[in-house]
């Protein structure tokens, strides 16, 4: 007798529904239980899915998905429907799914029950409306916290959180695999060591979460009766924990068993399908969770050791120096970036501090940089002066930047199509800015060349802030035979100088000036950190990525991050944020404020340059309009060089004193022996004016011939206050048409 015979004998029918095909095969009793002519029939699953009530439809597709997962028997109630929409009768179906690689096959039976009497219960009831929203709103929740977890911990800590609709459970692990040992990754619900027995247990262990990784299948513990008979050999170690019921589900990752998760509950459970289904999808949002954080953290630590492999240790001290550094990648995507200092032994007993910048935030990025520093600190050891670093820097960036784009587009067909983007992305050439500082530890001199890199600035012993004019090139790699020009300058005892890549200037949203300006108020404020160089640095880095960066947005739209690098270079003496305030024998220790600055024929436009050094040499001056003079009579004298001589201009000037009595004395020296003659220039001159406004501005000046050419200086002397009627003064003089339009000029 054929089984359907024996099935419909007992009013029960057969049916296979194939879902590759989207097609349900019925016996005659099936079809006749779904209202159907009671004969064998093949139907697309659309003509089958119109004879069950829509709420059921609904149900009896989760409880097969949950059935494929387990490898378990999908078992519902459904209410079968005429074509009129009235409900014919009430079904039972229990169906085994058989799943193939990508796809599964249903083969059950089918057959009529009693619908339930008010005030009794079935095996299965549908699911209500509140508990299915209840249910939705819990998955959409979880869903969403887990996305949002970045490592593991958090993934941990919101698992932990989890409140299931009905039954939460009070005790969660989650397992690991590391090679044939069982490990745990956190748990919750436990005191401190109880994970001890389970943290590396091997996968033949007679334990459910071991199983459940062997097999890829949940299993469900409801009491404590069915775990012993179950697992008699690790009941002992679970039953100290005084839970009632368990559920141990894998963790699957794109086919692949990568753990399992254990829920256990101290109130019993009876695992219906709902909330098989509820832990299952559970069990799957947190496996995605867990690999989305375990890549992220396996990148993060990966250019995390990249950079810091790339970054050089500061080495053994400099007597004399003091050094702090900072590295700040960038706030998202890889971490990495071009940015990098360095710190150079060199052959003389001098090192070099080099700061720079690769253009982009990319691994490319990084890896250019890798190699450009390795380039620079060879070149720098073999004993080379800054220009020629420099020039050699640029000349090997252009040919290895440009190899990249002839790599990546070789062979005959060049780039598949896939690639091509990312072939794109690498044959553009990178260029980079640097900073390249060899520094006398003796003598605090220091020799720089720059391309096209911010500008250093210096901390005086005072605490006065200015940014040192430094003459520069072209960036690396933009033209491979570039020159690149030198600048000298001393730092002081007591001064630090301060080197950084743009990244700290314009992160927020800053131009170049409101950057500094954010910048110099830490800087001015950093000799309070009491002789710590490392907090200086911190204290800087703050400003821009700290909880009150917020507060000092600057007034550009584009508020992207950039990667940040920051050395500190300190001569030790008084004043130093990396020293005492004091003397030698902790006295008094006169204030000395300098600053030298050359404006070359070629560039004209450094005269604007050489007037802002005055403003900030002065900038607490206490008679404004002799800080207005000093800017004038700068600008007039450096002028007249560049208009009457073919050399450049030195600009030096120093302020000598303290506050209230200072004196600031300013040369500007050429090469020209011709001397300076005063003129009466007329009302409509343009020029001829500039020993005129030397002898009604300045409390002393004149003319120091030299060797090769001369200097002409100046010298004010600050009042102790602001004498009254100042304001008036220029403008009532006998000459008031003459410095008075001069200085409005």
């Amino acid at each position: 007798m054929r089984t359907e015979d024996v099935l419909a004998a007992v009013a029960t029918g057969l049916w296979r529904w194939d879902n590759a095909s989207g097609t349900v095969s019925l016996d005659g009793e099936a079809a006749r239980l779904l209202g159907l002519p009671p004969e064998a029939v093949e139907l697309p699953e659309s003509a089958v899915r119109s004879r069950f009530h829509p709420v059921d439809w609904i149900e009896i597709n989760g409880v097969v998905n949950l059935a494929v997962a387990e490898g378990t028997l999908a078992e519902a109630r459904l209410r079968i429907m005429d074509e009129d929409g009235r409900v014919l009768r009430t079904v039972r179906s229990r169906s085994k799914p058989l799943v193939g690689r990508t796809d599964y096959r249903l083969i059950g039976t089918i057959e009529e029950i009693a619908e339930p009497q008010p005030g009794t219960t079935a095996a299965h009831t549908p699911i209500t409306g509140d508990w299915r929203r209840s249910r939705e709103a819990f998955l959409l929740d979880a869903g969403r916290a887990l996305a949002e977890a970045r490592s593991t911990a958090e993934v941990l800590r919101v698992a932990a959180s989890l409140s299931m609709p009905g039954f939460s459970p009070d005790g969660l692990a989650v397992f690991g695999v590391a090679g044939d040992r069982l490990r745990i990754i956190g748990h919750h619900g436990h005191g401190p060591g109880d994970e001890g027995p389970f943290s590396d247990m091997r996968l033949e262990t007679d334990y459910p979460a071991a199983q459940v990784v062997r097999t890829g299948r949940a299993i469900y513990l409801p009491d404590p009766e069915e775990y012993k008979r179950r697992f008699p050999a690790t009941w002992p170690l679970a039953q100290r924990f005084g839970r009632v019921s368990w559920a141990f589900l894998p963790l699957i990752v794109a086919g692949r068993t990568m753990g399992a998760w254990m829920a256990a509950f101290k109130h019993p459970v009876g695992f219906s399908p709902d909330e098989r289904s509820v832990l299952t999808t559970v069990a799957r949002m947190l496996a995605q969770a867990l690999q989305r954080a375990g890549v992220a953290e396996t990148e993060r630590e990966l250019t995390t050791g990249l950079q810091r492999s790339m970054m050089p240790r500061l080495g053994p001290d400099i007597p004399g120096m003091r050094i702090a550094a900072r590295y700040v990648p960038t706030g998202g995507g890889l971490q990495v970036g071009g940015d990098w200092y360095d710190v150079i032994p060199l052959p003389s007993g001098r090192f070099a501090l080099v700061i720079g910048d690769v253009q982009g935030h990319d691994v490319r990025a990084a890896g250019l940089m890798g190699q450009l520093r390795i380039a620079v600190r060879a070149y720098a050891s073999e004993g080379h002066r800054p220009d020629a670093v420099l020039s050699r820097a640029s000349r090997f960036l252009a040919g290895i930047s440009g190899s990249y784009g002839s790599a990546t587009g070789s062979g005959a067909d060049g780039p598949e199509e896939g690639d091509a983007e990312e072939a794109d992305a690498f044959s553009v050439p990178r260029f980079a800015t640097c900073l390249y500082v060899e520094c006398d530890p003796e003598t605090g001199s220091l020799e720089l060349a720059r391309a096209g890199h911010p500008e250093p600035a210096v901390r005086m012993s005072d605490g006065t802030v200015l940014t040192r004019p430094t003459a520069g090139g072209l960036p690396l790699g933009i033209v491979p035979d570039t020159d690149y020009p030198t600048t000298r300058f001393t730092l002081e005892p007591g001064e630090t100088m301060m080197l950084c890549t743009d990244g700290l200037i314009e992160t927020g949203g800053h131009d170049l000036d409101t950057g500094w300006a954010r910048l110099r108020a830490v800087l001015e404020a950093g000799a309070d950190t009491a002789g710590d160089l490392d907090r200086l640095a911190d204290q800087l880095v703050s400003v821009v990525h700290g909880p009150s960066s917020h507060h000092t947005t600057g007034p550009l739209a584009d508020r992207r991050e950039d990667d940040i690098a920051l050395v500190l270079l300190c001569r030790e003496g008084p004043g130093c944020g990396c020293g005492g305030s004091g003397g030698p024998d902790g006295g008094h220790v006169r204030a000395v404020r300098r600053t030298m600055i050359t404006v070359a024929q070629a560039e004209p436009e450094r005269i604007a340059g050489a007037r802002r050094q005055i403003r900030e040499l002065l900038h607490d001056w206490t008679e404004e309009d002799q800080v207005d003079s000093a800017v004038l009579m700068v600008s007039e004298m450096v002028t007249n060089v560049l208009m009457h001589t073919d050399g450049d201009a030195l600009l030096t000037a120093e302020a000598v004193g303290e506050r209230g009595s200072r004196r600031l004395r300013v040369e500007v020296a050429d090469g020209s022996d011709e001397l300076p003659h005063k003129r009466q220039p007329g009302e409509m001159a343009s020029s001829g004016r500039g020993v005129l406004l030397m002898e009604m501005l300045a409390d002393a000046w004149g003319v120091d011939p030299r060797g090769e050419g001369k200097s002409i200086w100046f010298e004010l002397h600050e009042p102790a206050a602001p004498a009254e009627g100042t304001a008036d003064g220029p403008a009532d003089s006998p000459e008031g048409d003459g410095p008075a339009g001069a200085r409005g000029a």
